[in-house]
């Protein structure tokens, strides 16, 4: 946080009642929102090896027309940024989604001989995930929702403590499954009575141009709702809290069996003289003087 955001954060506590103070939320990193945003989606990596082995495919096809060295050429190219990953221990997350796509469509494209069978895993993909994504907004459990909660450290809070963020990933829910829809739309017509190569070069020109739309659009929508609420600062917070409580009642022990030490038993009964004093010292019965 700046000192501008903290000033402005003890300014806002400074006008409000002692009943009514709450202290602000520190202003977020905006880069890193943004990063960790697209990052959710696979960021520009995610978009080149996506895009790339459709591209070898029908470029390779297009100028061959060899299914079989197309679809080898696509798995290699695959297996290249997959290991890239691995070895540079990076996130394979979004590349396992890649990677399954084009394995099955280059295995099917051979065993059916129809180049037009390697887009085909990846087309079905598009279209569940469009519907999914309409199906989960209208059920008010948006899957946008449940993939950027975790980006945002809020979870599931959104569902019941967040109004105006769920109203928001419901939003940015339909825009996505209306895109991935619409480019299902332009894309299966094409797959029936179109040859290989034009659906490869809508395939490929239809990749990152809608993508980068749906990620804008979502970027616009949750700019304009509530902030998230960090339930692991919350979490943090809490266990903090505890262990101060816990650290107190431990010392307060602690003093209390010291004290105890120092002034003895209350009201207990009067200690025996000991041996050393002798008989002299010992009180004889009433009336003796001895």
């Amino acid at each position: 946080m700046t000192s501008l955001d903290k000033q402005a954060n003890e300014t806002l506590a400074k006008g409000l009642p002692d009943t009514e103070r709450v202290d602000a939320p520190p202003v977020a990193d905006e880069q890193a929102t943004k990063a960790a945003f697209f990052d959710a989606f696979g960021g520009v990596r995610g978009m080149v090896e996506t895009t790339v082995p459709g591209l070898v495919f029908v470029l390779c096809y297009t100028i061959t027309r060899d299914i079989q060295l197309s679809a080898i050429l696509a798995l290699a190219i695959t297996g290249v940024m997959f290991l890239a990953r691995v070895v540079q221990r990076g996130t394979t997350k979004h590349a396992f989604t890649g990677v399954f796509g084009v394995v099955f469509g280059a295995v099917f494209a051979m065993m059916t001989g129809d180049a037009k069978n390697f887009y085909l895993p990846g087309m079905v993909y598009t279209l569940g995930l469009g519907i999914a994504y309409v199906v989960t907004a209208a059920s008010g459990v948006p899957l946008l929702g449940l993939v950027l909660g975790p980006v945002f450290k809020e979870n599931l809070s959104w569902r019941t403590r967040n109004p105006g963020r769920k109203r928001a990933y419901v939003k940015a829910s339909y825009v996505w499954g209306g895109i991935l829809l619409a480019k299902s739309a332009i894309t299966f017509p094409i797959y029936f009575w179109g040859d290989a190569t034009q659906l490869g070069w809508l395939r490929v020109a239809l990749g990152i141009p809608p993508f980068l739309v749906a990620v804008y659009f979502t970027w616009v929508i949750l700019v304009k709702a509530p902030p998230p609420i960090d339930v692991i600062a919350e979490m943090e917070a809490e266990e903090a809290a505890e262990a101060a409580t816990a650290k107190e009642q431990a010392a307060q022990r602690v003093a209390t069996a010291a004290q105890s030490a120092e002034t003895g038993p209350v009201g207990g009964p009067a200690a025996e003289p000991s041996a050393a004093e002798g008989p002299e010292h010992r009180p004889g019965p009433p009336g003796h003087h001895g």
